[in-house]
């Protein structure tokens, strides 16, 4: 099976041909940072430009390397997980505890629901989606179980890109809810992400 995973300490990292999903991932920092005010909006069209037009890793890696990353505070206990964006961007990243229902919501603005460094003690969860206008992004790890049937689109776009067969110690990731003229997208985290993210441990541990 081909893996997204790509080490940081490989000499030749940097001159990596960059995909899509790299160039999407830094886009999504790119425009989280502008809604906390890191970035002025001339700003974030030009590195938009910059990362959209990026040919390799050393390319993405300039265009974020002055943003930190975001660790969300984990919920309580088993407490739901609510989240709603009217017109802001939220970001749920780094080390939680993902809670087995979570509600996420947005009118125009967009949600990053990232499992990747979490805590699941549970094997089902379902997650409440109701998009109006805006976007929700979800980051699963591989061998996780997606299922999408309860989804319901109008004008917008239910994209699921997370579709390795599960594993072992699957977990089930399952979706209700509509999207109106928003768009839920599914997806693995990027091989430029898992490089940034291994980089920013080892910092944090030096």
């Amino acid at each position: 099976m081909p893996s997204d995973e790509v080490s940081p300490r490989r000499p030749d990292a940097a001159k990596m041909r960059a995909a899509d999903t790299d160039r999407e991932a830094v886009a999504e920092r790119l425009r989280d940072a502008a809604a906390e005010g890191r970035l002025s909006m001339d700003e974030l069209e030009e590195r938009l430009d910059a990362a959209f037009s990026a040919k390799t890793f050393a390319d993405l890696e300039p265009i974020v390397e002055d943003l930190p990353e975001t660790v969300s505070a984990p919920p309580r206990a088993d407490e739901p997980l609510v989240l709603k964006a009217a017109g802001s961007n939220l970001r749920q990243t780094g080390y939680w505890v993902a809670p087995s229902e979570i509600v996420a919501s947005t009118g125009m603005g967009n949600i990053k629901l990232d499992f990747t460094e979490a805590e699941c003690p549970h094997k089902t969860m379902t997650v409440k989606v109701s998009a109006g206008m805006g976007n929700i992004v979800v980051v699963v790890p591989r061998g996780w179980e997606i299922q999408t049937q309860e989804m319901s689109a109008g004008m917008g776009n239910v994209v699921n890109r997370a579709t390795d067969p599960p594993g072992q110690d699957s977990r089930l990731l399952r979706f209700s809810g509509n999207v109106t003229m928003g768009n839920l997208k599914i997806r693995y985290p990027s091989r430029f992400e898992l490089a940034w993210k291994r980089r920013a441990a080892a910092k944090r541990q030096a």
